[in-house]
């Protein structure tokens, strides 16, 4: 087998994996609510109210489509240095920081 169709089987097997991992626990409810208003509200300072975009990229789970789970993990909770993202280490678990990506990637319920 060629190097090539190593490392491709390879990553073929890590995507299908990915796609079988189980999803984050859901926070308690009254924490899960604590978290989407953060969202909304502290995300939404930057990457819009609606999280259609403003100094931040928008965060819709048409834009994210195809984006690495555990990149947008890491951003979050880690921030992007040299950008106004900040790390949300301080504030949030994660499986917390996990629930939020898989929140904003199947989109965020109606805050009503």
């Amino acid at each position: 087998m060629t190097d090539f169709a190593a490392k491709l089987v390879l990553s073929l097997l890590a995507a299908g994996l990915a796609a079988q991992a189980p999803a984050a626990p859901a926070p308690a409810p009254g924490r899960a609510a604590q978290i989407l208003n953060m969202v909304r509200q502290d995300c939404g300072s930057c990457h819009g109210l609606t999280l259609k975009g403003g100094l931040g990229p928008a965060l819709l789970p048409q834009t994210l489509k195809g984006k690495d789970a555990l990149s947008l993990k890491s951003t979050i909770l880690y921030g992007r240095p040299g950008t106004p993202m900040p790390p949300w280490k301080p504030f949030l678990s994660d499986a917390e920081a996990e629930w939020v990506v898989e929140q904003l990637v199947k989109g965020l319920p109606d805050g009503r």
